[in-house]
């Protein structure tokens, strides 16, 4: 009789493109990066890496406005300049975890997979879906219950620290509340710390998602292994 194995819990992590690619590629990140999941892969946990798009997809939506006289581009192609950007950048992940990664790059988080690989990486899926969003989807294709989201931030804050000198941070807080703080709708430049749409199907899931900075992935790290670590969780 042929043995089963037990199925993968996947922990789903989404990237921020301003990690991968703030400028240029940081390759300093995604070695730092790579050593701590692999690291967390031989202790026996799994991933499911949602890619971003940074400023790979910025440069080209700038360019395709500034050729076309600096008109506004249909929010479609800014779309889809964002999606294939966040799927080149999903392919230098598979790339740099080659031996453990699943070969197919994940487009639609909505369809189910055989789960064999320690990491899948995914990607952005098509427009009005952010990676974010794509990110909840997988959690909720996959049965997960927390999600992590790395940024270039330290907390979520009850205002933009940038412009507010009074904003505070915050640690935890509920869905509800962390709703209020943040626009309804999302648009592709929107600057929040997680895409309004994917924020209300985390609620209705019941999902936990941890804002953390991927500069101290320390914190990431310690997240993990169920420490106190530097960052907000939102539940």
């Amino acid at each position: 009789m042929r043995s089963l194995k037990k199925k993968r819990d996947y922990i789903v992590v989404s990237v921020g493109g301003s990690l991968l690619v703030p400028e240029g590629i940081d390759i300093s990140f995604l070695q730092n990066f790579r050593e701590l999941v692999l690291q967390k892969t031989q202790e026996g946990s799994s991933f499911y890496i949602v890619s971003g798009g940074g400023r790979l997809a910025r440069n080209y939506q700038e360019a395709a406005a500034e050729i076309r006289g600096g008109e506004t581009l249909d929010r479609e192609d800014i779309d889809w300049l964002g999606i294939h950007s966040t799927r080149l950048n999903a392919h230098l992940l598979r790339t740099i975890f080659i031996e453990e990664a699943q070969a197919r790059i994940i487009k639609n988080p909505t369809s189910r997979f055989r789960g064999r690989e320690s990491i899948v990486i995914g990607a952005g899926w098509k427009p009005g879906w952010s990676t974010d969003y794509c990110a909840v989807m997988a959690a909720k294709t996959l049965g997960a219950t927390k999600l992590v989201n790395l940024s270039n931030i330290d907390y979520v804050y009850t205002a933009d620290p940038r412009k507010d000198p009074t904003a505070q941070k915050i640690e935890t807080i509920g869905w509800s509340d962390f709703r209020k703080l943040i626009p309804e709708e999302w648009d592709p430049g929107l600057s929040s710390p997680f895409d309004p749409v994917a924020a209300k199907e985390a609620e209705a899931l019941g999902l936990e998602v941890a804002i953390i900075n991927g500069a101290n992935l320390s914190s990431f790290s310690d997240y993990l292994d169920g420490k106190p670590f530097t960052g907000t969780v939102i539940s």
